[in-house]
């Protein structure tokens, strides 16, 4: 069954000096304000788009890697997913790395790998940014 998630932003101003709100509808976790200032300088207490979508990248990857792992016979004990998206002014995103430490017993270095590269792969936020190059560094700890 297919799902659909909602969430909406209301901005005021132009982009240099304006601001906004995005509102998380389907979770209702909340409100978080965003700006240019916090997108292409510093956050200073806001978000960006770029940290929404990193967000939503780690939390994808895990999903289809514990997911992958588990199909494997070697259900992971924890993963630690940092996203890293780049953002270019005048660009736009340039790049992902993403960054994965996991606890996954009786698995070795180079299978933790293959499998990471799999769900890097096969992970539907990296498919829906495929025009985005996307790096991954794995490591078992």
């Amino acid at each position: 069954m297919a799902t659909t998630r909602q969430a909406h932003n209301v901005w005021e101003g132009d982009l240099l000096q304006g601001k906004g709100v995005v509102t998380f509808d389907s979770s209702g976790i909340g409100e978080y304000p965003v700006s240019w200032p916090a997108r292409a300088e510093q956050p200073d207490g806001k978000t960006s788009p770029e940290e929404l979508i990193a967000a939503a990248h780690s939390s994808c990857f895990n999903m289809a890697f514990s997911n992958g792992l588990a199909k494997a016979g070697n259900p992971p004990t924890r993963l630690h997913t940092k996203a890293e998206v780049t953002f270019q002014p005048g660009t736009g995103i340039t790049g992902i790395h993403l960054t994965v430490e996991g606890e996954v017993p009786g698995m070795d270095e180079a299978g933790f790998t293959e499998a990471a590269e799999d769900a890097k792969k096969n992970c539907p936020v990296s498919q829906a940014l495929g025009g985005t190059p996307i790096t991954l560094t794995a490591k078992l700890v």
